[in-house]
């Protein structure tokens, strides 16, 4: 019963870092510019997972891996950063947060086609209940910053490569570790961002103490930690069901604005982030018969007697 506990607890775990996220984000992304801002967080990440692989003496990945960790090291680490950093430059955080939330239902669409994912009702109608809850979210957010036509698609970037990286990092899972998927996909993503290490030396000689600490936060914990959380509970289960739970990121993001920045939301917002959440309770339930039937394989069958 433990074990099956586990990915839940990792869901959990990987769904409060990366809203923390948007928290530090935003003081680091005032110091930082986009692509140093992705260089730091993802060299900081994969230092931090580097000393981990050693510790455990993990190896290399076998090779039917590596194409799943290129592509999502690309696109997920590498690209989906640089242009999320930009995007939200662009535009307000609801316009961003509408756009970024296309995501999840990509992963679904994707998912279903290359990975051969089913798409039960539950499923389906939680995520539906999620989206409606994060254009709450977004609708009662707009209007606290700019709108470009640029911003937008920017955004729309970050949430193809985001379904991209997500679908390709699954089949990965099958033959390396959550944590050798994690490590060598953050360590492409950085070495893709060098071009922009003399912008992060420039920046980091002008930047506050508190903006470099939070890029090294974002380095360490949603990405080194959090995204090895994910990995180990996306082994475990489809991508379109760990897709539908990032949908608790938005009404977390509210919850920490709230406690953290002092940022008291309105009754809209409240309610889309409620909505978020009940959408990730009804996507990752199941039928109670399946329920009752998965609770009696993990009891302990009594010994057979010759």
């Amino acid at each position: 019963m433990k074990n099956s506990l586990r990915p839940a607890a990792a869901a959990v775990v990987t769904v409060l870092l990366w809203a923390s996220a948007f928290v530090s984000i935003r003081s680091a992304g005032a110091a930082y510019s986009p692509g140093a801002l992705a260089l730091g967080r993802l060299a900081s990440g994969a230092l931090a997972l580097g000393v981990l692989c050693l510790v455990r003496r993990e190896g290399v990945p076998p090779r039917s891996a590596w194409r799943g960790i290129a592509v999502s090291g690309a696109l997920w680490f590498g690209f989906y950063m640089v242009v999320l950093n930009w995007g939200e430059q662009q535009v307000d955080a609801g316009t961003a947060a509408l756009v970024v939330n296309i995501g999840p239902i990509l992963i679904a669409l994707l998912g279903s086609r290359l990975l051969g994912d089913a798409m039960p009702p539950r499923l389906l109608a939680g995520m539906a209940v999620s989206f409606a809850g994060a254009v709450t979210v977004g609708l009662s957010m707009s209007g606290e910053g700019g709108s470009s036509v640029l911003g937008v698609v920017l955004c729309l970037l970050a949430a193809v490569a985001y379904a991209g990286g997500v679908v390709a990092q699954k089949p990965a899972l099958s033959s390396a570790g959550a944590l050798q998927v994690t490590t060598f996909g953050c360590l492409i993503g950085a070495v893709l961002c060098l071009p922009f290490a003399g912008q992060l030396v420039q920046d980091a000689a002008d930047a506050p103490v508190s903006a470099t600490l939070n890029m090294v936060y974002l380095g360490v914990f949603p990405t080194a930690l959090a995204f090895t959380t994910w990995a180990y509970a996306l082994a475990r289960t489809t991508a379109s069901r760990m897709g539908a739970t990032t949908y608790a990121v938005p009404a977390l993001v509210v919850l920490m604005s709230w406690l953290a920045l002092g940022e008291v939301p309105g009754l809209l917002t409240l309610a889309g982030g409620v909505l978020c959440l009940a959408g990730v309770a009804v996507s990752r339930s199941r039928p109670r018969a399946r329920a009752e039937e998965a609770a009696a394989t993990t009891e302990p069958q009594p010994e057979q007697v010759p």
